[in-house]
């Protein structure tokens, strides 16, 4: 193995380092919110690259499962799987709508009630 045979000066080390110095990482704007972002990646705000969705949380297609033909054995049928998250979250807007036209009802019973005791003050 080489060795040397004195150690380096503190000027040529320095001559040396000269060169070896961070530069500042090249960033361009998201095309579809605008957030700065590193170049050649995917913007942390909006999930986006090149303009088309690539975060699977922001991602607005449905993704559809195909299931597989069930195999002929003798163990009893499995049960049906569980519900996917684009069922639950249309069930819980579909229930949330239910839960504002019943607001909507009761909100227009209480006017009406009101209406008829002030006409019966009236008289």
């Amino acid at each position: 193995m080489a060795v040397p045979k004195k150690r380096t000066g503190h000027s040529a080390q320095g001559h040396r380092r000269s060169n070896w110095k961070a530069t500042t990482p090249e960033t361009t704007k998201c095309p579809t919110c605008g957030a700065t972002v590193l170049t050649h990646t995917v913007c942390t705000e909006c999930g986006n690259y090149k303009g088309k969705p690539v975060s699977l949380k922001d991602r607005k297609e449905e993704v559809v499962k195909e299931e597989k033909p069930a195999k002929k054995s003798t163990k009893k049928a499995a049960e049906p799987k569980a519900e996917t998250k684009v069922e639950a979250k249309e069930e819980t807007k579909e229930a949330e709508k239910v839960e504002e036209v019943k607001a909507e009802e009761t909100a227009a019973e209480e006017e009406v009630k009101a209406e008829e005791s002030e006409e019966k003050e009236e008289k």
